[in-house]
């Protein structure tokens, strides 16, 4: 399966070359794109240093547009999956290989890197995310009828068709819960493998205090506005 690792980027210069670097080292067998996301610093400079090539941004769009920009990139050169990774050194290159199994062993359309599946992770989130984590994992559970139990993960695999349909919606801010109902709702199946996270090597996390309290009513009227829509037609075959 010809795979391609998109790395949305912003202001991270200072943890992406140890970032490629693991990669190279746990995924020779996939291509690797830095999606610079209007970065201020050497992060792009970093990237191409490495022999990385580079899809840069004229400003911060976000993860979603930051994404739907790696995606449209990985359709257009032919990838038959595409695997997003933080370039904070949140999500371990070591675990590529297993989360990306799923989708070339035709068993799922998305495949979702948990932290609570299978004892993988010490990973402990903020109360209020923890809970929000808990509340979403549950609804998703429900409409998707697979057993979520991280829908925040960023760390997931999707295979051309939904990187087809994240083109056409992708939430931009909090592409969680909300993401994973749309999707399933074309009929994709969604999966979950265990995988390790850790701290982010450098900076700040994207979700600040008031963020964490900001979550659970965006993404939960998010989630209730995609049940109440018409599921996209999209030519799907599932695994």
């Amino acid at each position: 399966m010809r795979t391609l690792v998109i790395i949305p980027a912003w202001n991270e210069e200072e943890s992406l070359a140890a970032i490629l670097a693991e990669v190279r080292e746990h995924a020779a067998w996939a291509d690797v794109v830095v999606v610079d996301d209007g970065s201020t610093d050497g992060t792009q400079a970093v990237a191409r240093a490495a022999g990385v090539p580079v899809l840069s941004l004229p400003i911060n769009l976000g993860v979603g547009g930051a994404l739907q920009t790696g995606f449209r990139y990985a359709l257009a050169e032919g990838y038959d999956a595409a695997v997003q990774l933080d370039a904070d050194g949140q999500h371990d290159p070591a675990n590529l290989g297993a989360l990306i199994a799923p989708l070339a062993e035709k068993r799922a359309n998305l495949s979702i890197g948990s932290r609570y599946v299978g004892g993988a992770s010490e990973y402990h989130a903020p109360f209020l995310r923890r809970l929000g984590m808990v509340l979403f994992s549950a609804l998703a559970s429900t409409v998707t009828g697979a057993r979520l139990t991280d829908t925040t993960s960023g760390y997931r695999a999707y295979d051309r068709r939904v990187m087809r349909l994240c083109l056409n919606y992708f939430p931009q801010d909090f592409p969680d819960a909300p993401l994973l109902i749309w999707v399933a709702r074309t009929g994709c199946v969604l999966t979950e493998v265990p995988v390790a996270m850790r701290p982010r090597l450098h900076g700040q996390s994207f979700y600040t205090w008031t963020r964490s309290l900001y979550y659970p009513y965006k993404t939960l009227f998010a989630s209730l506005v995609l049940l109440l829509r018409r599921a996209p037609r999209l030519d799907v075959e599932a695994p």
